[in-house]
C-alpha cells in the first residue's frame, strides 16, 4: 500500500471546547494553552443557566461556572474546582443617591426596589431598566463591567452573599487535554510534573533510556566475545589444540629414544 495513503496518516486531535459564563475573561489561560499545546482550543461565552447543559450534552469539554460563595453542592456527575471570589456590586442609575457613595452596605438600601434578572430576561435588559431609575441590580463586579453603561453606576456592596468562579468538567472524562487545561488554570508551570504532557514526555524519555542501556549491554557482550560466539567444547578450542600438540611432541621423543643408543653408551 502506498506510504502516502490518507488512511495511514494520524488524524489531528479534535479541538478542546471551552465554555464560560459572562464576566469570565479566559484570555490569559487561552494564551498559555496556545504556547504549550498544538491542539486547537475553541472558547465561547454561554448564559449561566445553559453552560452546564452544554457540558453534559458534549457541546463543551470544560466550563467556567458561577457558584455561590457558600452552600454550593457539587453535582454528582461533575468535577468542580473553585478558582476565585467575585466582588458584589449594586448597579443604579447615574443620577440616583447610590452614585454619591464609594461603597455601601445592604442596610443602606432599605426600602429600595431590587430587580430580578430572570424576570428582566438577562443582564443587558436589566441594565436598561436600572438606567431608567426603576430599580437596582445586585451583580458580580465583572458582570457589571461587561454590561457597563454611561448612565449606570456600580458600587461595591457588603452584606450580600458572594459568588465564585469555578472550573468544571464531567467526572471520569478521559481526555488528557481537560487535565492539561485545568492545570494551566490552576497556575501550574509548563514543566510541572503534574501536567499530562510532562508525564507523557517523562515516560517516553524513560523508555528511550531503557533501550539505550539494553543496546549498550548488547554491544559490550559482543565486544567480549571478539565479535563472534564463543567456541563450544574444550577439545576443539585453544586448550584442545595445545593438548594435541603436546601429545605429538611426546610421541616423537619416545620414538627417537627407541631407535637410538642408550644414554651413556659409546
Amino acid at each position: 500500500m502506498p506510504i502516502d495513503d490518507p488512511s495511514h496518516k494520524p488524524r489531528p486531535a479534535q479541538p478542546l471546547k471551552l465554555a464560560y459564563v459572562p464576566g469570565v475573561t479566559p484570555g490569559k489561560w487561552i494564551g498559555r494553552w496556545n504556547e504549550r499545546q498544538d491542539r486547537e482550543l475553541q472558547a465561547f461565552q454561554r448564559p449561566e443557566d445553559e453552560v452546564v447543559d452544554d457540558l453534559r450534552a458534549g457541546r463543551a469539554d470544560v466550563v467556567f461556572i458561577r457558584v455561590p460563595d457558600e452552600g454550593f453542592i457539587r453535582p454528582a456527575d461533575l468535577s468542580v474546582i473553585t478558582l476565585y471570589e467575585e466582588l458584589p456590586v449594586v448597579a443604579a442609575a447615574k443620577d440616583s443617591a447610590v452614585a454619591a457613595f464609594d461603597e455601601l452596605d445592604l442596610a443602606d438600601l432599605a426600602g429600595e426596589t431590587f430587580l430580578d434578572l430572570h424576570e428582566m430576561g438577562g443582564v443587558e435588559t436589566g441594565m436598561e431598566v436600572v438606567a431608567s431609575g426603576a430599580g437596582l441590580l445586585i451583580l458580580p463586579m465583572s458582570v457589571a463591567k461587561l454590561y457597563s453603561r454611561r448612565d449606570v453606576v456600580a458600587r461595591p456592596l457588603a452584606g450580600v452573599p458572594g459568588t465564585r468562579i469555578a472550573v468544571a468538567w464531567l467526572d471520569g472524562s478521559a481526555d488528557p487535554g481537560i487535565e492539561e487545561l485545568v492545570g494551566i488554570v490552576r497556575g501550574r508551570t509548563a514543566n510541572s510534573s503534574r501536567q499530562p504532557s510532562v508525564q507523557a514526555e517523562q515516560k517516553l524519555t524513560a523508555r528511550q533510556r531503557t533501550k539505550e542501556r539494553q543496546s549498550r549491554s548488547a554491544d559490550k557482550g559482543t565486544a567480549k566475545s571478539g565479535g563472534r560466539p564463543a567456541a563450544k567444547g574444550g577439545g576443539k578450542g585453544a586448550a584442545g589444540s595445545k593438548g594435541g600438540q603436546a601429545q605429538k611432541t611426546a610421541n616423537k621423543t619416545k620414538g627417537g629414544r627407541k631407535g637410538g643408543k642408550p644414554r651413556g653408551s659409546r
